[in-house]
């Protein structure tokens, strides 16, 4: 009877223990998940005059992958909030004065980073009387024309004011840029909830794909074709898993339509019925790839598309009516247009130094017969 105690016990406890292990794991795996990788390279940008807006940024970067600037006044010391934000008020009467001469602004100290190679900016700032703070304002001035086409996301802190006249202000300083979607305002009712809004937030966003993972290459026989991918959780997953390295499957002619067959992993689905045309690069049934040469209508989850190549070109490099094709699928951040130029092309088929297929109009430097030329 002990015995049969001390086991029921036993058995009890492991139960119990297994279901502690698979809560801990269940609410880790929430709190801690990432945004796909196929986001493109970001920048937070921030000034904080509190601490909110650097508590803010912690929480940002403690979900993505970010690089982060700090705005700094150049004369310290000062007291915005003094006498009801008297000097802060000043500040930005000077700039609604005037807000297209650069006088009236306030100064602030050097910032050394370039935008050029960022996607995505996230602009963190508190809100001074309705509108957004003096030294973010003097930053934007002068680097915003620089965010022209990137994609801009905005949070925003203050005690209780509305934000809408800070998201007016940034409109203005930066202009040209796709706004990621709706700001975040974090303020004093809600700030004990601020990483879990800012999950939220990030979770909505239209983070800019960046050009270095928009393509995959598919190589068969030493050539090498750029795919310009479609922008769907199953190419997100496509990529992730690519960063580890190359993926070689071996295919096999189906139908005078296709090469096809099994990726080795699985990936998520969103399968819809599409007339799949030469050049096509579908998924099917979730771990299986199939690459066009032909058409056919399916319910299909689209992954991308070799652009450039008439329906004659895709059947040779895709080795049409054979089997057992071996095809690596990669991402890289560079290849060379000569690896992306078929190697038998005729004499009048041209590809530029990208790895476009074009006809040549103008003297220049061309790719043919797989090497580079110079007319």
């Amino acid at each position: 009877m002990i015995k049969s105690m001390k086991t029921f016990l036993n058995r009890l406890l492991s139960v119990m223990l297994m279901m502690t292990i698979a809560s801990c794991v269940s609410e880790t795996s929430e709190v801690n998940a990432q945004p796909s990788t196929y986001m493109g390279k970001t920048l937070v940008a921030y000034y904080s005059y509190t601490g909110n807006c650097r508590d803010i940024v912690d929480a940002l970067t403690s979900k993505i992958t970010a690089d982060v600037i700090e705005i700094k006044p150049a004369e310290k010391g000062l007291r915005y909030e003094a006498n009801g934000y008297a000097l802060g008020k000043q500040l930005l009467n000077a700039i609604k004065a005037a807000p297209d001469d650069e006088a009236s602004y306030p100064a602030i100290d050097p910032v050394s980073v370039s935008l050029q190679g960022y996607d995505n900016i996230i602009i963190v700032t508190p809100l001074w009387w309705s509108q957004m703070a003096a030294i973010m304002q003097a930053y934007l001035f002068s680097y915003g024309p620089q965010m022209a086409g990137k994609h801009i996301g905005l949070v925003v802190s203050s005690s209780s004011s509305s934000i809408g006249q800070v998201v007016a202000d940034c409109r203005r300083l930066v202009p040209d840029a796709t706004w990621m979607g709706d700001a975040l305002w974090i303020n004093d009712g809600n700030r004990s909830r601020m990483p879990s809004l800012v999950d939220e937030w990030l979770a909505k966003q239209d983070f800019q794909t960046s050009a270095e993972i928009k393509n995959m290459f598919i190589t068969i026989d030493g050539q090498a074709q750029r795919v310009a991918l479609t922008n769907n959780e199953a190419t997100k997953a496509l990529v992730e898993r690519l960063q580890e390295g190359p993926v070689t499957v071996t295919l096999s002619s189906n139908g005078d339509f296709e090469i096809w067959g099994a990726l080795g992993f699985s990936l998520p689905t969103d399968n819809r019925q599409i007339n799949a045309v030469a050049g096509d690069v579908i998924l099917y049934n979730g771990n299986n790839i199939c690459i066009m040469y032909g058409q056919n209508s399916w319910s299909y989850t689209h992954l991308g598309r070799i652009e450039g190549l008439t329906e004659a070109e895709l059947r040779s490099f895709l080795k049409a009516g054979q089997s057992n094709i071996a095809v690596t699928l990669s991402f890289t951040e560079e290849i060379t247009a000569i690896h992306d130029a078929p190697a038998q092309t005729s004499k009048n088929t041209f590809y530029s130094l990208d790895g476009r297929r074009i006809g040549r109009s103008a003297n220049g430097a061309f790719i043919a017969n797989g090497k580079k030329v110079i007319l």
